[in-house]
């Protein structure tokens, strides 16, 4: 969950952000990371919590959040120049992008330390394949996810557009939740099957990679201006990564229960309604 599942469907966030930075439309780049990270701590948590009350590992309390949470701030500070050193201009620059990707090696080397000391077996069934047939349907389904996202993002996008809604706007919600259905579709089966740490881990991995991997490839490709309107957004992933964290803690202990998912659901209604009155 916390390394290939979380690639997988993180694929749709690569494709749109790599093409937004590509096309010079940095606000919907980042703005699609911000807003996916979000989908996916609000949105997606409250949706599986809701289903049924998420068990945590301790290593997920006490390693992997506080990772997330590590991972947002080191964003927040290196898109931030004007305010941190009072350069005219705000943007993850190819510097930016190169420790960024730095620190997703960091990551990905503790990761696979962790699997060899901890192993174990999967929670929910499954059905044992040959490696050659599993590696198969590994790239035919992020491919599917590839493909299936960019046309959901790509007609949506054309829409808003429409609507005459701001690229900014456009990256934080409607590319946002559209390349947010992989793991929305992926955690939702995970929890179904009884695989909470499936679903967790996979939100988890997701905004890691969003941020460290995806923005760190784009920055490296080509710097992206920062919009310091876009702080609100940034501000709002920390708080929901700070919360998650914090409900860990409360109720019953090592779990997300239902309250708490639907408090993660309204944050989530109030705050897309805020992003539309905000325009």
């Amino acid at each position: 969950g916390l390394t290939v599942v979380a690639v997988g469907t993180s694929a749709p966030e690569l494709v749109v952000t790599l093409g937004s930075a590509w096309e010079g439309s940095a606000d919907m780049a980042l703005g699609n990371i911000l807003g996916s990270n979000v989908a996916n701590t609000l949105l997606i948590l409250g949706v599986c919590a809701l289903y049924t009350p998420l068990a945590l590992k301790r290593t997920m309390r006490r390693r992997e959040i506080p990772f997330v949470l590590l991972a947002t701030l080191v964003l927040a500070v290196l898109v931030n120049d004007g305010a941190v050193s009072g350069a005219p201009v705000s943007l993850l620059s190819r510097g930016d992008g190169l420790a960024l990707l730095g620190y997703f090696a960091v990551y990905m080397y503790y990761m696979f330390s962790l699997s060899k000391e901890v192993g174990g077996e999967p929670q929910s069934p499954v059905t044992r394949k040959s490696m050659p047939v599993a590696g198969l349907m590994l790239l035919a389904g992020i491919a599917c996810l590839a493909l299936g996202g960019r046309w959901v993002v790509s007609g949506a996008s054309a829409i808003a557009l429409d609507l005459g809604m701001s690229e900014a706007l456009i990256g934080l919600t409607v590319l946002a939740v559209g390349t947010s259905l992989p793991e929305i579709a992926t955690s939702v089966a995970a929890v179904v099957q009884g695989d909470a740490d499936m679903a967790v881990g996979n939100v988890v991995g997701s905004n890691v990679f969003n941020i460290l991997w995806i923005l760190g490839i784009s920055a490296t490709i080509t710097p992206l201006g920062y919009n310091p309107m876009l702080n609100l957004d940034m501000i709002l992933l920390i708080l929901a990564t700070i919360l998650f964290f914090v409900f860990t803690f409360t109720g019953k202990r090592h779990r997300i229960d239902r309250l708490e998912g639907t408090c993660f659901l309204f944050l989530y209604i109030a705050y897309i309604g805020f992003l539309l009155l905000r325009g």
